[in-house]
């Protein structure tokens, strides 16, 4: 399996100042390499009599690798280094989204037009038929983005503002992939009734509701009850995306190594949100065989409800021929717990049980992190794909065949395709869609 190159690396930017003379640029590059850093870019910003200025990227593993390459540079003779630009920061400044009409004022006339006198003959047509609402405003396109920030990423609970950035980057991709306006919506609150209340009085403003980020056990209630609630789509992403790109990802896996996956005995190690969501997707999907470990009994229990088979780390590792991680837990997965030609999905952000290259090298088949396995294959496609079909909810019947739509598109030797082909994105809605008519979830028009 091709793992990119640098893929798991801090990006940084150093702005230098070089003496203008052969042989400087080079001692440079040499200086950054001594120490592990691995070049992408050089670009010239300027050039002078005697100095130019050049803007050098540079991958490092951490802070203090960076401070070991700027301490082998400044050793440098005739290279100052004038600043480490942070690109990751640059792009978050001022937040990544934002509101915008989408159509142009020149006259007062326009504005009769999209506000009053005019808009009031909408507002009538929408008062005596309601669904006119997703022809004659934005809601049948925007979906909220809904979060507590009590499990963002692999940082666990940091709160809702500090979650901001994630929410903000699915608005994006909502946008750039699908064109849905995805909207956050960030609670303060922990508790179940309230944040249910709070989503169930802020619906009528979105076609459907993306919960994020929302720990477990609650994520599961949250997200039952509003199902039967609303009826617009609601899905828990954590749960159900992971599960779809994963269900994915093993369709091919096993189809390399000529395993039936419906036969094949799946390890999960983590039953979160998103592991508690794969084995649930699995078992409808008609994998027969499951276990699982988490260090929650009651995490535990819920496996064994859904007829999985609870274990521990040694267990999982022995017995399956699939290993999937979902604990947050850097490094929890050692080389010499891998099994000749077992297939090893270490999802956790932003640091993986294991890294993919070390998997392979101790005989793993097939190896992948989160980086590649990851949820922004499947919602935005699942989501346009129910918008589109006006669909009361999202089912089982619906996920897998958004999996399959996203298998078929893996290149050769590939489990999944690129998160940015929109090609495979327009195929999961299509999918989608057309699953959720021949499952009877779509709304009527009048």
């Amino acid at each position: 399996m091709n793992i990119e190159k640098g893929f798991d690396k801090i990006v940084k930017t150093l702005r230098v100042m070089i003496t203008d003379q052969p042989g400087y640029l080079g001692r440079l590059t040499t200086a950054i390499g001594s120490e592990g850093g691995n070049i992408g870019d050089i670009r010239l910003i300027s050039s002078g009599l005697t100095h130019n200025i050049r803007e050098i990227t540079v991958y490092v593993d951490n802070d203090q690798h960076l401070e070991m390459i700027l301490k082998a540079v400044a050793a440098v003779e005739g290279v100052i280094v004038e600043e480490v630009i942070d690109r990751v920061q640059q792009v978050h400044e001022g937040g990544k989204i934002a509101v915008r009409s989408r159509v142009e004022i020149k006259t007062i006339g326009d504005v009769r037009k999209i506000y009053t006198p005019g808009v009031a003959s909408i507002c009538r047509q929408i008062q005596q038929k309601p669904r006119l609402a997703d022809t004659y405003t934005a809601i049948g396109n925007t979906v909220a983005i809904v979060t507590n920030g009590t499990a963002i990423l692999g940082l666990g609970d940091i709160g809702p503002v500090a979650g901001m950035p994630v929410m903000e980057g699915k608005a994006v991709l909502f946008d750039h992939l699908v064109g849905i306006s995805g909207v956050p919506i960030l609670l303060r609150s922990k508790n179940v009734d309230h944040i249910v209340d709070t989503i169930w009085h802020l619906a009528p403003t979105f076609g459907a509701i993306k919960l994020e980020d929302i720990a477990a056990p609650d994520c599961f209630e949250i997200e039952r009850r509003l199902v039967e609630m609303l009826d617009i789509p609601v899905m828990h992403d954590d749960q159900h995306g992971t599960a779809v790109v994963v269900l994915a990802s093993l369709l091919n896996a096993t189809r390399f190594t000529g395993t039936r996956l419906q036969n094949a005995t799946i390890g999960i190690i983590g039953l979160g949100a998103a592991g508690t969501g794969i084995a649930k997707l699995l078992m409808a999907y008609g994998v027969k065989k499951v276990v699982g470990t988490d260090l929650n009994p009651g995490a535990m229990e819920m496996l064994q409800t859904l007829g999985g088979e609870p274990t521990n780390l040694a267990g999982v590792m022995e017995r399956a021929q699939v290993v999937i991680a979902t604990t947050g837990c850097p490094g929890l997965i050692k080389p010499d717990m891998v099994k000749q030609g077992q297939v090893i999905l270490a999802l956790s952000n932003p640091d993986a049980e294991i890294k993919p290259q070390d998997a392979m090298t101790a005989g793993a088949s097939f190896a992948a992190d989160g980086k590649s396995i990851n949820n922004a294959l499947a919602f935005p496609g699942i989501f346009r794909g129910a918008l589109d079909a006006r669909a009361s909810r999202i089912n089982n019947r619906m996920l897998i065949a958004a999996a399959k739509a996203i298998a078929s598109h893996a290149e050769e030797g590939e489990l999944v395709p690129g998160i940015l082909n929109r090609n495979v994105h327009l195929a999961v809605a299509e999918a989608v869609a057309r699953a959720a008519a021949e499952t009877g979830v779509i709304k009527p028009r009048n």
